[in-house]
């Protein structure tokens, strides 16, 4: 039997049977995942958000973003272990927090730093503050970028959520390193499968939401287009 013909072997009698079974770990993994996302939207959105806005820090923002980049998550995770003095769900989750922020946080700040400034200007000159040019003319413009970075950080997590398996904790990442322990490869292809799988199908997910989003965010923007031209002809007829 080849080993994709024993893989599909392991994922028939496992997915429901097994302690724990494949679609118990996928839980989990799509759990760890949701945790590590929200934690990096958390950080990374409202970062973005300011930086994009009033354009200071610019040059921090980029030297952090590539520095969180170069970083590898598998030893970020081992330096946690060693520093909490803990096995538990928060190193991989923090270590996926790390991994996930770049994508989310460079997207956020090219969102908003690359909204036609028009708008902008728009939006000033019909007397809104700065926390309603943010949130009503740039935010719904920068809105398919910002969902463009979250995909990005879905797709860097979920791909790397096994990790959390290296500390003896669940998720899709167990028998991948299991299989590679005893070398029984056809659970390790099973798994691995699974985990592409779900980056498939989250990333189909949030593209669809991209999609919904972008004429939403063209119709806003062509709302305060207009609503700019009426105050103008409304001062020249002045």
């Amino acid at each position: 039997m080849n080993l994709f013909g024993a893989a599909w072997t392991y994922f028939r009698e496992h997915w429901w049977s097994g302690e724990p079974s494949l679609l118990e770990l996928t839980g989990q993994h799509l759990w760890y995942t949701l945790l590590a996302v929200t934690g990096a939207a958390v950080v990374a959105i409202p970062i973005g958000l300011a930086v994009g806005h009033t354009g200071r820090g610019r040059a921090g923002l980029i030297g952090a973003v590539n520095a969180l980049r170069a970083l590898p998550t598998l030893g970020l995770l081992t330096f946690l272990v060693l520093w909490l003095g803990s096995i538990g769900l928060t190193p991989p989750i923090v270590a996926l927090i790390v991994a996930g922020i770049p994508a989310l946080l460079a997207g956020t700040y090219a969102g908003i730093a690359n909204v036609d400034p028009t708008v902008v200007d728009a939006a000033r000159a019909m007397g809104m503050t700065e926390r309603q040019v943010l949130l009503q003319a740039e935010l719904p413009n920068a809105l398919p970028l910002i969902l463009g970075g979250l995909r990005s950080t879905t797709l860097q997590v979920v791909s790397t959520a096994t990790i959390a398996a290296y500390i003896d904790l669940g998720g899709l990442g167990r028998p991948i390193f299991s299989g590679i322990a005893v070398r029984q490869y056809d659970r390790v292809l099973a798994a691995a499968i699974l985990v592409a799988l779900l980056a498939v199908v989250l990333d189909g997910l949030l593209a669809l939401v991209a999609r919904l989003a972008r004429p939403r965010s063209g119709r806003r923007a062509a709302t305060k287009s207009t609503v700019s031209n009426r105050s103008e002809q409304s001062i020249h007829t002045c």
